[in-house]
Order: structure tokens, then sequence, then C-alpha cells
């Protein structure tokens, strides 16, 4: 069994994710899930900080922490260091106390610290409970993968072609992971404006395709591709332990007529417009929104939509069925409605 420290304060959408990378992800705690045989995949999740084999858990108390460090089987040698955390700081544990006795704990059993390069890292997770008068917890587990934290390297305003409204790469890559991105699969986006859940999507592995009705936007979105999977010509350097970047292409087409024979690709993600009207041919964005949902799913069996309402009835009436739906408040005027498709047989 794994432990799971989940990213940000949707946990729900977080172990959503986390099912792309693991197996059996349930809910522990706020801002903790556990699971069992996490992949290598791992170090790809946007909203999952870190993975830990777990040796327990016990009460949110420092006395509790060093009773279940005391009792467990250690079966490992070499340099340790001790990790604190209390989520969201709900339980107020003294977390410079815990690593300090717990650390001693370590070196009475014959361990030797070392805070810099240790062999391995026991974690020392706390959390609260959602309900006040739920009990909280505190587990504790040896660090077995930590997701690579790169995201502002890739700010939309920071891209070489850049248009407002692009979604943010932490967002971007946890719906490419839910889409099934990883190596060996290809992911399209058949509005792929400036091309950022492309990018994130191909930083995990994948080869992906960009489609988009503006040429203005298929070739930005191709420019920053090139900048993020290969930026210099055929190779480009992966932030290990990442996978090799994974090939990209985009053209100028239509959603709702995709230049795509049956089950050409694995996953599709889309942001749809925002608002009443489409900007290309003055069309009603239902029609668009429906005619793009319908050819998704001649060509994937799973898709991952993004729109400021929710388009669950239209995404039914395609013959999907909607498995996650989840909600990301963006600021006042602005909920992103997040629909997690699968294809009716």
């Amino acid at each position: 069994m794994y432990l799971l420290e989940l990213a940000g304060e949707d946990d729900a959408l977080a172990r959503r994710e986390a099912e792309s990378a693991a197996r059996a992800v349930e809910a522990l705690a706020p801002g903790l899930a556990t699971a069992r045989a996490p992949t290598d995949r791992a170090a790809g999740l946007a909203l999952t900080h870190r993975a830990s084999a777990l040796l327990g858990t016990t009460e949110p108390d420092r006395p509790s922490a060093r009773a279940l460090l005391d009792a467990a089987s250690l079966d490992r040698s070499g340099t340790v260091a001790v990790r604190a955390r209390d989520v969201r700081g709900l339980t107020g544990v003294d977390t410079q106390a815990v690593e300090r006795e717990l650390g001693q704990v370590l070196v009475d059993r014959g361990f030797a610290v070392d805070l810099d390069d240790p062999d391995h890292v026991l974690r020392a997770v706390f959390s609260g409970a959602a309900d006040t008068d739920a009990e909280g917890v505190c587990a504790l587990g040896w660090l077995a993968a930590e997701s690579v934290r790169d995201f502002g390297t890739r700010k939309p305003t920071d891209r070489p072609f850049f248009q407002p409204g692009s979604m943010d790469p932490l967002l971007a890559r946890a719906l490419a992971n839910v889409a099934g991105a990883r190596p060996g699969r290809t992911i399209l986006d058949p509005m792929c404006g400036t091309g950022g859940v492309l990018v994130e999507a191909g930083l995990v592995g994948a080869d992906v395709l960009g489609i988009d009705a503006q040429r203005k936007m298929a070739a930005g979105a191709a420019t920053n591709l090139d900048r993020y999977l290969a930026p210099e010509g055929d190779t480009a350097p992966t932030a290990d332990p990442l996978p090799a970047p994974g090939r990209a292409h985009t053209m100028v087409g239509d959603a709702t007529a995709l230049p795509l024979p049956d089950d050409a690709v694995d996953g599709v993600v889309f942001d749809a417009p925002y608002g009443r009207q489409s900007k290309i041919a003055n069309q009603p964005l239902s029609e668009l929104v429906a005619g793009a949902l319908a050819d998704a799913r001649r060509v994937a069996p799973r898709a991952v939509v993004v729109a400021d309402r929710p388009w669950g009835d239209a995404a039914r009436a395609a013959g999907w069925r909607v498995t996650d739906r989840f909600e990301r408040r963006v600021h006042r005027s602005l909920t992103r409605h997040l629909l997690v498709l699968a294809r009716e047989a």
C-alpha cells in the first residue's frame, strides 16, 4: 500500500488523475489518499506531489507517530532523513519537533542521518478531517516517488505563442493524464488553441495531434509544441524521471468533421469555446460542441471536455457515458466544468 500526497484543494480531481498512474486509489483524509502499485508515471502527475510506501497510520499527534515508528519493521539500511508535513495546517502539529523525535528513533535503531542526500526519506504526514468532529490521521511512509514540479517554466504568458484565456499547465497536465496520456498513446485536441494541453501530454511521453479551425492558432500551437517538445530538432530535453517527449503534429481542420479514421487516437481533450456563439462561421456554440463530441466519439474511446458550462446532456446524446464531473472556479465570473467521458458500447 502507498500513501499519496495530493496537491491543491480539489482532492476528487487529484484522485481521478492519480488513477492514471496507480491502482485502487482511495481517499484517506484531506490532501491524502492511498493506492496500490504506483507506476513510474507518478513522476508526471500534476495533482499528486509524492507517493510513499506506507508503514502505517495512527492518530495525528507526535506521541502516536513515535509509537507507530517504534513498532514498525524497518527493512532497509543506509542514511535517512525525516520530513514532516501538516497538510493545509489542519492539525497544528509541530513538524520540526516530529522530525527531531522520529529522527532520534531511527538513530537509536542504527540509522545515520543525512539531511542533504539521504538514501531513504521517511515521510510523516498529518491531516485533519473535513468534518471537525471526526478524527484526523498521521501516516508514515518511505518516499518512493515525487512528481516533477516544473510547471512554472511553462506559464502561458512565457510561451512563444500566447492568447488570453490559455489554460495553466498544471490543470492541462492533469487533464492530459486523465485522458490517458503516456508513452505509446496518441492524444488529440480538436480545438487546440495555443496547444497547452498537448504540450503537457507530450511531456509525459504521448504523441500529440492538434487541430484548430483557425490557421493562426494551429501555427501558434505548432510553435509552442516545437519549443517544449523538440526545441533542438529531433530530440528534446526531459526532466528525469519523465519519459522522452512524444511526437507532435498540428493541422487546420474542423472539430465536427475530423480528417481522421475511426479509432485513430487513444484519447481526446478539448476546451470548448466560452459564451454562446462560436467565432468560426458564426456557428451556434451548441451545434459546434455537439458535433465535436460526436466526432470525438468516433475517433477515440475516451475524452475530457472543459467548458464554462456542463455539457453532460450533449455528451450523452452523442453516445458518451459521463464517468466523472468536476468544477474548477477560475474567478468570480468563471467556473470551468470538467467532464470525463467513456464511449458507450
